[in-house]
């Protein structure tokens, strides 16, 4: 199956964010007529990369408490570019010169989207990947 990258995150603004075994990140986006284009939400199920502003890189793990604080950096950000690889990693680009990497588990699922304005994308373990629309 060809992953189908979900393009509409370009453009949307991280609104809020969460964690306890997931680390949850509210992304949005309005359109000037017609209210929201997208109001979705991205979870992260998995141990994922994140550049900072500056340039650091970190290991974070959902269900670890505070060592994912570096994450809350990326509230009020704006994704300006997304990348989806063939096993169904995760790329996002942000204005503040962050990045965020998730790439597929062996054994969990690694990321998911839903929401409105968004395809439905689950990446479950091994880069299984079941998209909807």
């Amino acid at each position: 199956m060809t992953m189908r990258v979900p393009s509409e995150l370009v453009g949307c603004q991280i609104w809020r964010i969460s964690f306890d075994y997931q680390v949850r990140l509210a992304l949005g986006a309005l359109h000037p007529d017609e209210g929201y284009r997208v109001d979705a939400e991205l979870v992260i199920e998995v141990p994922f990369l994140l550049r900072d502003a500056s340039g650091e890189w970190h290991e974070l793990d959902p269900g670890t408490g505070a060592t994912v604080a570096p994450a809350l950096d990326l509230f009020q950000t704006t994704v300006t570019a997304l990348a989806v690889g063939e096993t169904g990693s995760l790329t996002l680009d942000f204005d503040s010169g962050a990045e965020l990497v998730v790439t597929p588990h062996r054994q969990f699922e690694a990321w998911s989207l839903a929401g409105h304005g968004v395809p439905h994308v689950f990446v479950g373990p091994g880069g299984e990947r079941e998209w909807q629309r």
